[in-house]
């Protein structure tokens, strides 16, 4: 005897096949829609995603990047190389010059009004081996990561659609269309940490239009691990203190012209402690010129003025 289907039981499974149907559609639009704008970047294992934004203009992710003239793949499969003509690597960011076709919806303000468990989609072309679409929901706003010089992005988007490797740089759009972000990072679980396309970014991807490069000063070292600080101070005999220890400096550096080196203590900026990394690149940004920092080099207190180059 065949079980029994009640009413209930027939509305639900409408209801899943009339989402699922959605769905697919939104999906299947989306990749019409924003697809001729997504581009694969770079070949082999050296590769990424991309987005036109505008006229001659490709937004990728900078980590994504491994050389100044990558080569582009469109959609319809054209490639040509581009050249890399501005990047941000604080906010992990690089604007691409090439001959361009059909630009992302880009309204800024899109993204002030996205809230956990708003639908988006995730597109990628990596290494331009074919367009990838997938959809999910915002877990998260308003997170943070860091970029590849260390510094703290904050206001990154959370999202469930899953992507493969190769496709940072790409978008995250709406159900529209709309630009929402770029996706830059997987974190556990498989979730997507995309930089949000607000007004901030907008206004950073056009002043790298210009020429205009990242005014942030930069001291030109590399910090321990605070575990690994400990240890090393334990193992050379010296008391526990708080502070950052300097791993290695960059030669020509503005640290290294300073007199910074290897096993410094940087302990204070000015008369702010340093307890974090951010505690630093606080102080960077909010003294472009000159930073006096107080630094322990053994047992030895002493003062450092680093200076930066207009």
């Amino acid at each position: 005897m065949l079980p029994f289907v009640g009413t209930l039981d027939l509305v639900t499974c409408n209801l899943q096949v009339t989402l699922f149907d959605e769905i697919h559609q939104t999906v299947t639009t989306t990749a019409e829609r924003v697809g001729p704008s997504v581009v694969g970047l770079g070949r082999g294992w050296a590769r990424g995603s991309g987005v036109v934004v505008g006229p001659n203009r490709i937004l990728t992710a900078a980590h994504a990047m491994r050389s100044d003239d990558p080569t582009v793949t469109f959609h319809d499969g054209r490639t040509a190389t581009g050249r890399v003509t501005g990047t941000d690597t604080d906010l992990d960011i690089a604007l691409i010059e090439v001959d361009t076709e059909q630009a992302v919806t880009w309204e800024p303000d899109a993204v002030t009004s996205l809230t956990i468990g708003a639908p988006v989609l995730a597109l990628s072309n990596p290494g331009g081996h074919g367009l990838r679409v997938t959809f999910g929901m915002v877990s998260a706003t308003g997170r943070s990561f860091r970029g590849p010089r260390g510094r703290r992005i904050p206001g990154s988007i959370e999202h469930t659609a899953p992507l493969p490797r190769g496709s940072s740089g790409g978008p995250l759009v709406d159900p529209e269309g709309r630009l929402l972000g770029l996706n830059a990072v997987r974190r556990e679980g498989g979730l997507i940490l995309a930089v949000p396309a607000d007004q901030a970014l907008h206004a950073r991807v056009e002043a790298l239009a210009r020429g205009e490069s990242s005014a942030r000063p930069r001291l030109g070292i590399a910090l321990a691990h605070p575990r690994a600080a400990r240890k090393i101070r334990a193992a050379a005999g010296l008391p526990d203190h708080d502070g950052l220890l300097v791993h290695a400096v960059l030669d020509d550096s503005a640290a290294a012209t300073a007199g910074l080196a290897r096993g410094d203590l940087l302990v204070a900026a000015g008369d702010t402690p340093l307890t974090s990394a951010d505690d630093l690149f606080e102080a960077l940004d909010a003294a472009p010129d000159t930073l006096t920092l107080r630094v322990l080099r053994g047992t030895e207190d002493r003062d450092v003025a680093i200076r930066f180059s207009s």
